[in-house]
């Protein structure tokens, strides 16, 4: 199952869950402080699929890739004054 299809998942649970409450609800009575936490963790349930999904598909989404532009130009030869003294071969050294 991809991550797409549990999220589906989840949020038909939670439709159902919602349901479930709203009949209890009509039963007990919304205005008891029981019944007040579940609506409210229902909600806070259904908020927090929401954040999932939103950064499941920011993490699944096709990313370009950063472009670097390169200069046609040739590289200042200064650059390289240092490179004959790294290693072997440098043509300055006397050899014993």
């Amino acid at each position: 199952m991809s991550v797409q299809d549990d999220l589906t998942s989840v949020q038909r649970c939670l439709d159902d869950l919602s349901r479930s409450v709203n009949r209890l609800e009509q039963e007990l009575g919304g205005n008891t402080l029981d019944m007040r936490r579940v609506r409210a963790d229902a909600e806070h349930l259904r908020e927090s699929v929401q954040l999932l999904r939103a950064a499941a598909a920011v993490q699944n989404a096709p990313r370009k890739p950063e472009l670097v532009t390169i200069p046609d130009q040739p590289y200042d030869d200064s650059l390289w004054t240092d490179s004959d003294d790294e290693g072997l071969g440098a043509h300055h050294r006397k050899h014993h």
